[in-house]
């Protein structure tokens, strides 16, 4: 691909994986996260296996971007350039273990209503386990290797100039909030709903704004000429 198609590749994938992860939260939430969320599991199967189908192509477009920009990156620093994909490989491992986690427990409550939805039984037992497991996976460990990632590419971005440094700055910033979330959440700080969205919406924000500039705009064409 040319530095263009690549370009508007990267941005296309990251509005994707954007729109998939937010469509996959408003329709598994209401069932996983309702207090009889056994039962809904059960009977909102197709409901959950949506939102499984959305958390999947999330995942695969996440991996995607960093198999598209691999080769742009690559030209000003290789070993940054496989620390990113890295980085989102492991982002997308993570993601997919928690999704996994859904599959099981979509199996395990159909066993506990064909056992007659027993109360206070193992199968509660093992269901907040895995929904536990999911919460981990996604809130806190993937979100931890998407932040590492975001400050790899940012850094690159901005020591490369290929977008304008504003707009890597302002990813830089948005990582370190966002991994500072996440490790307040790895030692157990509990965040309020406003604080958490507080230091998630800028990255979030920059991650469009970045992908809208890379499928108009492009990256910066003269750096790329005057590379050796």
């Amino acid at each position: 691909m040319t530095q263009r198609t690549s370009a508007r590749v990267v941005g296309a994938l990251f509005i994707l994986a954007t729109v998939a992860s937010t469509v996959a939260v408003l329709v598994l939430q209401p069932v996983i996260g309702a207090s009889d969320y056994l039962t809904q599991a059960s009977l909102n199967q197709a409901r959950l296996a949506t939102g499984i189908l959305f958390e999947l192509i999330n995942h695969i477009a996440v991996v995607g971007i960093a198999v598209a920009i691999y080769p742009v990156l690559r030209k000003f620093s290789e070993r940054l350039s496989l620390g990113y994909v890295a980085a989102r490989t492991i982002e997308a491992v993570l993601f997919a273990v928690g999704t996994l986690q859904l599959l099981t427990l979509v199996t395990l409550s159909q066993q506990f209503v064909a056992a007659g939805t027993p109360p206070d039984s193992h199968f509660q037992t093992f269901g907040g386990l895995l929904l536990a497991g999911h919460d981990w996976d996604d809130a806190a460990l993937a979100f931890a290797a998407f932040s590492l990632g975001a400050l790899i590419l940012n850094y690159v971005l901005y020591q490369a100039r290929l977008v304008p440094r504003w707009l890597s700055v302002w990813g830089l910033v948005g990582a370190i909030l966002i991994l500072t979330a996440r490790v307040m959440v790895i030692f157990g700080l509990e965040l309020t709903p406003a604080i958490q969205i507080a230091l998630d919406a800028p990255i979030a924000i920059q991650e469009m704004a970045f992908a809208i500039w890379l499928i108009v705009r492009g990256f910066n064409a003269a750096e790329f000429a005057s590379e050796p």
